[in-house]
């Protein structure tokens, strides 16, 4: 009984030892940027294709208008699997990251020494960290432009089923995405108005494109919130590093100093033994 009363403790002791060695706020960050670029990248590829059929569909008939168009949306749902790929790997060396400095938190008193590399490591981290932080709230504030055109027409789309409608002819209700500069403005039709809008409205395609653009909208701005914790979570590792070093510096000084005192003190014991 008194062994399996000791087992029982030490295995409590061994999970409390790991759960202590977890680090909690990268792990919460990791979580964060993963569904950030997971939302972003999921909901943006598959919003990209519905704006394809849309303007080909409805507004842009003819091929060789929006050949453009379709090419730059082609090399953005590339550079979103390059993206996704790459906060795949970079979250995970960012957690890793995080034990490391957590483990030499944790033995600060012990054997464990910080090396100058690994702090230099975590440096290089904190200054990619605010690149890459920057860059995302570019692209959180470029992900707000199809939202502000789909909100557009289907406000419009709105304000034409409205009652206040029927005061004007619905016809002379237009959105022309020609004036955003997405399509050329000799493209045909390049518009479209009412009941014609309408449609446009009606159709899944709008709809799911809509809404992906509003989570995708979100997701980058999740990523940066994630990004701007990582930013946190590693200057405060290198401080922690830094200050880690410092003290194994100053213990080293202290044993060395020690051991000379030591010494002195028994040679002059061994000088006064001789004389006497």
């Amino acid at each position: 009984a008194v062994c399996l009363r000791a087992s029982t403790y030490s295995c409590f002791e061994c999970c409390i030892k790991c759960l202590g060695g977890v680090p909690y706020a990268s792990l919460v960050a990791t979580i964060l940027c993963f569904s950030g670029v997971a939302l972003f990248c999921g909901c943006g590829h598959v919003a990209l294709t519905g704006t394809v059929t849309i303007l080909e569909t409805h507004f842009s008939k003819v091929t060789s208008d929006h050949a453009m168009l379709t090419d730059v949306i082609q090399l953005m749902q590339y550079v979103i699997y390059g993206i996704a790929s790459f906060f795949f790997l970079y979250g995970i060396i960012l957690l890793a990251e995080g034990f490391y400095t957590t483990s030499a938190v944790k033995e600060l008193h012990s054997e464990f020494k910080t090396t100058i590399c690994g702090r230099c490591i975590s440096g290089m981290f904190v200054f990619l960290t605010y690149i890459l932080g920057v860059a995302w709230l570019g692209v959180f504030g470029f992900s707000a432009v199809p939202v502000f055109l789909f909100y557009n027409m289907w406000s419009t789309c709105a304000t034409m089923r409205s009652p206040m409608a029927n005061l004007t002819n619905i016809d002379n209700i237009c959105v022309d995405v020609r004036q955003y500069g997405i399509i050329p403005w000799n493209a045909t039709p390049g518009k479209a108005c009412g009941s014609t809008l309408g449609d446009i409205c009606n159709t899944s395609e709008f709809y799911l494109s809509y809404h992906l653009y509003i989570v995708a909208c979100a997701g980058a701005g999740a990523t940066v919130i994630a990004l701007i914790h990582f930013l946190m979570i590693l200057s405060a590792n290198w401080a922690y590093l830094k200050d880690a070093s410092q003290m194994h510096a100053y213990q080293d000084i202290k044993m060395k100093e020690e051991r000379e005192l030591q010494d002195i003190t028994s040679r002059s014991k061994e000088c006064l033994n001789s004389y006497t």
